[in-house]
């Protein structure tokens, strides 16, 4: 059993995590920008606070005494090249000053390299309207690349996008970039817990698929 905090925990991604967490026997605390709306997460291994993930502060407190992290966040208001930066760098200093060593985050499938060492935002035809949230999210991950803090961080995306009405198959596989591939919220879930429980990836950003 351990302690996981959520960051982001009302988003689908956030929800899914969450369950999959309870299921496991860990207790959760699940950080939202307004608890209040999020009233139907609370229970059993849950405890619903308000906090800021751009902020190191407030990262330190919300996450002392937990094991790892997950990073499932995303300010809708906020200007993405702000809040990804803004966020990696509170979460590298934040969860360092909480003694915190894993962190698990959610990523794109634009950022993931292709077969010849290329990020899938930057290769021919890739829709040039997503463009900035993409360098957006490749910004924080720089950061947490930059790091020099021993927190041991990984990024997860799925390989495609996620299939937002699929139930799950309770199974997923490692994959690299296939923009035909889907995934369920569920099955995305079990794959950022099995890095919690178990870590096999470290430092790096990798993709997965519905099996």
């Amino acid at each position: 059993m351990s302690e996981i905090i959520v960051f982001g925990a009302g988003g689908r991604a956030g929800r899914a995590v969450v369950g999959e967490a309870l299921h496991r026997g860990h207790h959760v605390t699940a950080v939202v920008r307004n608890p209040a709306k999020y009233q139907d997460l609370e229970g059993a291994g849950v405890r619903i606070l308000t906090g800021d993930v751009t902020n190191a502060d407030a990262v330190a407190d919300l996450a002392a005494g937990h094991d790892a992290a997950i990073m499932a966040a995303y300010d809708a208001g906020a200007q993405p090249d702000v809040f990804f930066t803004a966020a990696a760098h509170a979460l590298v200093d934040g969860l360092a000053r909480a003694g915190v060593g894993r962190l698990v985050a959610v990523g794109l499938a634009a950022t993931l390299e292709t077969g010849d060492g290329m990020p899938l935002m930057d290769t021919p035809g890739f829709p040039q309207e997503y463009r900035p949230f993409c360098l957006a999210h490749a910004a924080g991950t720089a950061v947490l690349r930059a790091s020099v803090t021993a927190l041991d961080w990984l990024i997860v995306s799925p390989a495609g996008d996620f299939d937002e009405a699929g139930a799950g198959s309770g199974r997923y596989s490692m994959a690299g970039v296939n923009m035909a591939s889907r995934i369920s919220h569920g099955d995305f879930a079990l794959a950022l817990l099995d890095e919690i429980d178990a870590p096999r990836h470290h430092r790096m950003h990798v993709g997965v698929e519905g099996a």
